[in-house]
């Protein structure tokens, strides 16, 4: 592995924009950053099957294309490009386990039709094996920052709250320092938000904080947030850390408290399944309805 950001990028709005947003976290890390485009092929095509005159074309233009945009933003990043063959998202994950993090554009969901749209982003989220930022288009430097005094967008603010995701019953050291880092990086504060939700009283066991109230139950997870962070705070002194834990479920949660922040950060669980690979409940949430950057990190 190199300590580099790599970003996939295919021409449209949303992988321009990440291109852009991971120079600024490159220059963020002092590290270089290396574009990558899979090219010589398209889901009719079959395996081996020579590209086509207008393949060649649009692979020639898409790494100039999104050079020119990062010189312009990010002038003093070192920059180089790569362009790979074969399937993108087979391609894309092979390639990002030469680096410390891969950049891809997002788009969400497509209006009210509820169909994901960026089956790329999707399945190198849910096959890395290194952390995948996901950036929507139309997202700027001036996103990540507060407003001015005047409420007008500005780069020369702080930043915005960074946000970790955490799951109380399975808190993953990668995840926590990915997001302790991101924030340091960025002399953002960090926001740590945990879900509850009471468990039905069958499910119970002797001791269970679903046993006290519901009050008496946020005091007793919150003062488990604060343990489990107690170390982390004391790695990285110079952030400040703010812990909340909410009732209900962490998907609407996380989207609740994504709003507005420069960065959210939750953990994918690898595991090996059958049928491929999948990401969890709450990152699938995260991908398909958060507007900020969303860092996707894999554990075991």
């Amino acid at each position: 592995m190199l300590p580099l950001v790599m970003a996939g990028v295919d021409g449209s709005a949303e992988s321009l924009a990440a291109a852009e947003w991971a120079a600024r976290e490159a220059a963020r890390r002092d590290q270089p950053l290396r574009l990558v485009h899979a090219w010589n092929w398209h889901p009719r095509q079959w395996a081996g099957e020579p590209a086509t005159a207008a393949q060649r074309y649009l692979a020639r233009r898409v790494l100039p294309q999104a050079e020119h945009r990062i010189r312009r933003a990010c002038p003093d990043v070192k920059l180089d490009d790569e362009q790979i063959e074969g399937p993108a998202i087979t391609a894309l994950v092979h390639a990002a386990e030469q680096a410390d993090l891969l950049v891809q554009g997002s788009r969400g969901l497509s209006g009210f039709t509820g169909f994901l749209v960026g089956s790329v982003a999707l399945g190198a989220v849910a096959r890395a094996v290194r952390p995948v930022v996901l950036v929507r288009a139309g997202e700027e430097a001036s996103d990540e920052h507060l407003p001015a005094d005047d409420g007008s967008p500005s780069t020369r603010t702080g930043y915005r709250d960074v946000v970790l995701g955490i799951d109380l019953g399975d808190p993953c050291d990668e995840v926590i320092e990915f997001a302790f880092e991101a924030a340091r990086l960025r002399g953002a504060r960090l926001h740590v938000v945990h879900a509850w939700q009471a468990p039905s009283p069958l499910g119970l066991g002797p001791g269970d904080i679903g046993l006290v109230s519901g009050p008496e139950q946020a005091d007793e997870w919150l003062g488990f947030l604060t343990a489990v962070m107690k170390v982390w705070r004391d790695k990285y002194p110079e952030v400040e850390v703010v812990e909340t834990v909410i009732e209900g479920r962490a998907q609407s949660v996380l989207v609740r408290a994504a709003t507005g922040v420069s960065l959210l950060v939750v953990g994918r669980r690898v595991t090996e399944r059958p049928t491929g690979a999948r990401t969890g409940p709450v990152t699938h949430a995260a991908i398909h309805h958060v507007g900020c950057p969303v860092a996707v990190v894999p554990h075991e």
